[in-house]
């Protein structure tokens, strides 16, 4: 009598949970459609490539900054990746929501909104986007796995259609039904106050979000110039766009070489760096510095050496400053030593 109370417990559990599968299922199963059935977003330099979105989480991811490093520097590595990817949240998204192996794919919805989480919770222009999305898949992912799903799944229809199913051990584990665990209570506050402190750790690691200031990295540009290198012809740095919204890129419309009083030395507008040789920038990322129609464009992520020649400045030993201008109006200086 207890085992079939149990049953019933687990079976109205993953009904009402049906909406929530239903939801989560499709949020993984359209990132496959809308990159493989509605458009093509695996080509590498075609507009739209999932690698490039991928390459702007890196700046301040939490935790996984090295892989994204890597495989942004290894575009080969990178598009296996992605179709990896890719193929996974498609499988999970499409299982979760007919209920087939729900609780395994409610390991793979956890762990794909974790990494969502600690790759790119940082982002969202007008308010925490993809923080919440991050911890809610989480949280989301944790509960299907306790329930698993009901009457409305494929998980459902084989344990009907075979009763030793109802008693599998890697049945109940995997898919659905009784879920197998001596004190579920426990289980179930640990994995909770466990995902409420990463829910709070990184809303406060990301935005500020649980004391302190507030703060939002998606908001203003943020350039970082360093490995400043200066011959007799030329001057190099390295540009690393590290902040600001990551549907658009930094616009740079001005670099100026000044003297240690301010003075320019050198200027190169916004029409010079509309058309500046992409020979004289080496780029490091997949996502890339290059020259747009009124500016020079640099995309969240990207980072990239840039050369100058300095062969029409006459006092070269008074050069003392670089300083580079977004068309927003915004500045960023570093002394040249």
């Amino acid at each position: 009598m207890k085992h079939t109370t149990n049953s019933q417990s687990y079976d109205l559990a993953g009904l009402y949970t049906l909406s929530l599968r239903m939801v989560i299922g499709w949020t993984y199963f359209s990132a496959f459609w809308r990159r493989l059935i509605l458009e093509n977003k695996l080509i590498p330099d075609e507009k739209g490539y999932i690698g490039e979105k991928f390459n702007h989480f890196l700046p301040n991811a939490l935790g996984i900054k090295p892989i994204i490093e890597y495989l942004v520097t290894h575009p080969d590595a990178l598009q296996n990746s992605m179709m990896i990817f890719t193929i996974i949240e498609a499988i999970v998204g499409l299982f979760i929501i007919l209920g087939l192996f729900t609780r395994l794919m409610s390991i793979g919805i956890f762990s794909l909104a974790l990494g969502i989480l600690l790759g790119s919770g940082w982002l969202g222009t007008t308010c925490v986007d993809e923080w919440q999305i991050g911890v809610l898949g989480v949280a989301g992912g944790f509960v299907l796995f306790l329930t698993g799903s009901g009457s409305y799944s494929i998980d459902n229809y084989f344990i009907k259609r075979n009763k030793s199913f109802t008693l599998s051990k890697w049945f109940q584990w995997l898919g659905s039904g009784i879920l197998p665990i001596a004190q579920p209570k426990v289980f179930v506050l640990t994995g909770s106050l466990l995902i409420f402190g990463l829910t709070l750790y990184t809303n406060q690691y990301f935005h500020g979000g649980v004391w302190g200031t507030l703060h939002n990295k998606s908001v203003k540009p943020k350039l970082q110039i360093s490995n400043i290198s200066r011959r007799d012809s030329d001057l190099t740095f390295e540009v690393y766009r590290t902040e600001g919204a990551d549907v658009y890129g930094s616009f740079l419309i001005g670099i100026h070489i000044l003297d240690k009083n301010g003075n320019i030395l050198k200027e190169i507008d916004h029409k010079e760096l509309s058309e500046f040789s992409k020979d004289n920038i080496k780029n490091h990322y997949v996502a890339k510095v290059k020259p747009g129609k009124h500016s020079l464009v640099i995309p969240l992520g990207a980072k990239a050496d840039v050369n100058i020649g300095i062969d029409d400045i006459l006092q070269k030993d008074a050069i003392h400053t670089l300083k580079l201008i977004d068309i927003s109006g915004i500045e960023w200086m570093e002394i040249i030593r």
